[in-house]
């Protein structure tokens, strides 16, 4: 006779058994043809996990490209298989994997992201999967980041960089550009966003957004020791100070001692749908915290490559110069006007060359909603699949010399329609698109102004972690152009 004890460590070793065949079970099923569908090529990796980790090596590596062109060799270059996040997923590649995806938004496929997403942005407009939900948070939000609201902050973010410049940058010989350019867009995003100027609440949650920020693309592992479970921690601080200055925010528009139009937590207050419904108070600071981390990290990771890129192309730094002492020169030591920044079309096309070279965020993801053919395969409803940035940029069926810089790419018509996906495509087309534009610009031209500057690492590595950023930050050489002081405006 057993005892219970031995009795008990053999139910526990049979369950565990039984419990493993039924995930290579699974797991074998999930490899081989079922049925009449007919899936696309490739393999589903390890179980559970499947290839998310040679993925991430791939972004960490700083070439995600590489992950999806060594199977799109090795399977299909138009659509193969694989497991990440713990679910099938088929990867879409080149133009016409990109133009079905964003033009069947809503009928067989639908916004997805990673759990990690899920969990630490909560409902948001980037996590509702439901078209209506979806539609009217964007329409809400969009109202204020549409080319027409943008107009009337061109002076502010002209004047908060002239001050971020003048204090951080003037007078140094050396600056590492990624950390104070972070502080910059952050800053910003705190002033038009919330009307905050409280330095030490705007340095804290800065701080709070670097550790938040490192969770974002993981595995959601939430235990002590972990980057998501950090990034979890960071993310309920953050909320309760949004919180905070959501209830301060409230109280001053029912005291009328703050205005109805004066920033984006004023308009998510006061602004309803069609149907009179409002946010709640939970959407409207997992939305800002949302819009918070999109719009300075993102923004911040452009900058720094634009300023990486002009240090290593001296003739394209001289033309984006020359553009913009025109612009400067024609002005009386005013402030930037939104007719300004509508001529700095180099400028742009540099900005857009950069992006095209090194995208700051290397692919997206949907859901089927469906079963669907694509190609002669069948995608099942449930699975998920990607679509990358990085791979389309690089292909040189699409941009001839495809790793050379040639901000000329971008003149006329510009590139072919689905070829050039930064801000990814159809109804979730990036909201910020204007916004970062705008914030991008205007940093540019005061910058340029004021400085030359060298590489200190030439061959510094660029990583994705997640967003593109250099390794060691980008430390520069600064080198005044002229001793003219640019910022008496």
């Amino acid at each position: 006779m057993l005892s219970a004890a031995a009795a008990a460590v053999a139910v526990v070793l049979l369950t565990a058994i039984f419990t493993a065949k039924l995930a290579l079970d699974y797991w074998l099923r999930l490899n081989t043809d079922s049925g009449n569908k007919r899936l696309p090529p490739g393999s589903f990796g390890w179980p559970i996990v499947g290839e998310t980790l040679l993925y991430f090596r791939a972004l960490r590596g700083g070439k995600p490209e590489s992950f999806i062109a060594e199977r799109m060799d090795k399977y299909d270059g138009r659509v193969f298989k694989t497991r990440m996040f713990g679910h099938p997923t088929a990867v879409f590649c080149g133009t016409a994997g990109n133009k079905f995806l964003f033009g069947n938004e809503n009928k067989l496929v639908r916004l997805w992201w990673p759990p990690s997403v899920h969990k630490l942005f909560g409902r948001c407009i980037s996590t509702v999967a439901q078209p209506a939900e979806a539609k009217r948070m964007r329409k809400i939000l969009s109202s204020f980041l549409d080319p027409d609201a943008l107009i009337k902050y061109t002076k502010t973010m002209d004047l908060v960089t002239i001050h971020h410049i003048k204090s951080l940058w003037q007078g140094k010989d050396k600056v590492t550009v990624y950390p104070i350019t972070k502080l910059y867009t952050f800053e910003l995003a705190c002033r038009l966003f919330l009307s905050l100027q409280d330095s030490q609440l705007i340095s804290k949650l800065s701080a709070q957004f670097n550790v938040f920020l490192k969770g974002v693309i993981n595995i959601p592992l939430d235990f002590p020791g972990t980057r998501f479970h950090r990034s979890m921690r960071a993310a309920d601080a953050i909320r309760k100070d949004l919180r905070g200055i959501l209830s301060q925010r409230k109280l001053a528009l029912e005291e009328k001692t703050a205005s109805p139009s004066q920033d984006l937590l004023s308009h998510l207050l006061i602004t309803s749908d069609e149907d009179g419904r409002f946010l709640t108070e939970s959407e409207i600071v997992n939305n800002i915290l949302l819009l918070l981390f999109a719009s300075h990290d993102t923004s911040c990771s452009l900058i720094t490559l634009v300023i990486k890129y002009l240090a290593e192309l001296p003739q394209v730094y001289d033309q984006v110069l020359a553009e913009q002492m025109e612009i400067a020169n024609s002005k009386s030591g005013e402030l930037l006007e939104w007719e300004d920044v509508q001529k700095m079309k180099f400028t742009w096309h540099v900005v857009s060359e950069v992006t095209r070279l090194t995208p700051p965020v290397p692919s997206g993801f949907r859901e089927a909603i469906v079963d669907f053919n694509y190609e002669g395969y069948t995608i099942p409803k449930g699975w998920k699949l990607l679509w990358s940035t990085a791979s389309t940029h690089s292909d040189p069926s699409l941009f001839p010399r495809a790793s050379e810089f040639d901000a000329s790419r971008f003149e006329g018509m510009g590139p072919i329609p689905f070829s050039y996906v930064p801000f990814g495509g159809g109804p979730r087309m990036c909201a910020g698109k204007e916004y970062a534009r705008l914030e991008i610009l205007v940093f540019m031209h005061n910058i340029v102004k004021k400085f030359k500057w060298e590489l200190l690492f030439p061959d510094e590595k660029i990583v994705y972690d997640p967003m593109a950023t250099p390794a060691e930050g980008l430390p520069i050489r600064l080198s005044p152009r002229d001793s003219q002081n640019l910022y008496e405006k």
